[in-house]
């Protein structure tokens, strides 16, 4: 069975840094687009930033400055770097990845969710 695998979030004082991961895990022929989205306590899930198989990335502009996505194509792992971290980034952060586990066949996969939570 095919996974995200999330870690690195917890509990940081503003201003800090986290930096989370997310490797897919099982058998997979390609993997092309990978994102991070994020949902707050009483709102919706929203995008926080996107990455292509080639590095093109794209942020919401409320974390556009503060947070970095990368990917390490060799090991299908995403990451997202957040730094200046306010308040207000307190949510569950969710990867998320297009996948090919055949090379016609695609599914969209997500992370297990992981808490971060920025509090003094």
């Amino acid at each position: 069975q095919v996974q995200l695998v999330e870690s690195g979030g917890g509990l940081v004082q503003p201003g800090g840094s986290l930096r989370l991961s997310c490797p897919v895990s099982g058998s997979v022929t390609r993997v092309d687009d990978m994102a991070w989205y994020r949902q707050a306590p009483g709102k919706g899930r929203e995008s926080v930033a996107t990455i292509t198989r080639s590095g093109i990335t794209n942020y919401s502009d409320s974390v556009k400055g503060r947070f970095t996505i990368s990917r390490d194509n060799a090991n299908n792992t995403v990451y997202l770097q957040m730094n200046s971290l306010k308040p207000e980034d307190t949510a569950v952060y969710y990867c998320n990845a297009k996948i090919f586990t055949t090379p016609w066949r695609s599914l969209n996969i997500w992370g297990q969710g992981n808490l971060d939570n920025v509090s003094s």
